[in-house]
């Protein structure tokens, strides 16, 4: 878990470093700051239960810009009960689906650490535990900066979300 959370502070500095580095132009208007949202999964249900499979619980944080990008970090224990790590860069969110104003569509994709022997087949193009990682999902906001969300995990299972404002 250590080498993960090095890995995650690795990548977390190095994102945030050109922000930090860059300067204001002061004829450029003041953009308001990104949303930070904790989130919290305490299910997946899976599309072809299994006797390996143990209970997934997730937690992360996501950041959400003016401009409908996302990114974010999370933690999670996968469905083999294997820690995990998901970083995504890249990422947006859509908002106002369907005419139903609190709908969003989501997409992120970025690295994935942790699947590895004997489960290491069961993420595409794995290795040594590292591959790439893309998740679309459904978010509904029933309360300012709450929303309940559902991911899906490519053809294997949905994982049910909440996201709570960071303050």
């Amino acid at each position: 878990m250590k080498k993960l959370i090095c890995i995650a502070i690795g990548l977390i500095v190095a994102q945030l470093a050109p922000m930090a580095v860059a300067q204001q132009s002061e004829q450029a208007p003041a953009s308001p700051s990104p949303k930070l949202q904790w989130q919290f999964s305490p299910y997946s249900y899976h599309f072809s239960p299994s006797d390996d499979h143990k209970p997934v619980f997730m937690v992360g944080l996501e950041r959400e810009h003016a401009s409908g990008k996302l990114d974010g970090l999370t933690f999670f224990s996968n469905s083999f009960g294997q820690e995990c790590l998901y970083i995504y860069p890249w990422g947006g969110v859509y908002k106002n689906i369907f005419g139903v104003a609190p709908l969003s569509f989501k997409w992120t994709a970025g690295l994935l650490y942790g699947y590895t022997e004997p489960y290491e087949n069961k993420v595409p193009f794995n290795y040594k535990g590292f591959s790439p990682g893309a998740i679309i999902a459904l978010a509904y906001e029933f309360k300012p900066g709450w929303s309940a969300q559902v991911n899906a995990l490519g053809t294997a299972a949905l994982m049910f979300q909440l996201n709570v404002p960071f303050k």
